[in-house]
């Protein structure tokens, strides 16, 4: 049964910019390959990221979606992979979340569906 994740990361003041041209170059661009390649390995069958501007500064907001969600955040924060090692020092550089010593998942509270 697919799993969905929906979480927030902060982005570090400046770092906006840097972040959305990494995300398209995952997304559109230079490191498209790689990061589809990345999460297949890791069984994401999806993964969007949203930018959004709040009174409090940036914020990062990820959709991921995977069979087992526990195993395929663990792979890539485990993972010696270079995409895999050059996305870990990507997220602590604009968010300061050091995945390779895990992060906190939000807590649903809530699940909706007509």
């Amino acid at each position: 049964m697919r799993q969905t994740l929906c979480f927030t990361l902060p982005l570090l003041p400046g770092t906006t910019d840097l972040d959305r041209d990494e995300m398209m170059a995952c997304w559109r661009g230079e490191r498209a390959s790689q990061h589809r390649e990345s999460r297949a390995r890791h069984g994401i069958t999806r993964e969007a990221t949203w930018i959004q501007p709040t009174p409090a500064g940036d914020v990062a907001v990820v959709l991921l979606e995977s069979e087992d969600l526990a195993a395929s955040l663990s792979g890539i924060a485990a993972s010696n992979e270079p995409f895999d090692a050059w996305f870990r020092a990507h997220v602590k550089a604009v968010h300061g979340v050091d995945l390779g010593a895990g992060m906190h998942l939000p807590e649903q509270i809530l699940d909706y569906s007509a």
